[in-house]
């Protein structure tokens, strides 16, 4: 699995770059399918740090955006948004073959 982590106007030291990654390896723990995890950090307003995060999986592509005062609070929020898409995502595709083709 491929983890990137990008800046925007600022940039983030390698020990809180290090933390974050380890937040994003939790992911493939809701959906097993993960191929590469991209987030990006936009420190062009310092007070109100924006995250985007993206994350591939078979032939899936989920994203999830947020905003906070501080950036751990923002990373925080996006993850349990992207952990939200994942849960649903694999839900759906479990309750998909339970059917076994009754409608």
């Amino acid at each position: 699995m491929l983890i990137s982590i990008s800046t925007r106007h600022g940039q983030v030291s390698d020990e809180t770059q290090e933390r974050i990654k380890q937040k994003l390896q939790k992911l493939p723990r809701w959906y097993d399918r993960v191929t590469a995890i991209e987030l990006t950090i936009d420190l062009e307003r310092r007070d109100a740090p924006s995250v985007d995060l993206r994350v591939s999986a078979k032939k899936r592509e989920f994203v999830a955006t947020g905003q906070a005062t501080e950036l751990f609070a923002a990373i925080d929020a996006v993850m349990e948004k992207m952990e939200q898409q994942l849960r649903k995502h694999k839900e759906k595709l479990e309750d998909r073959h339970r059917g076994g083709g009754i409608r």
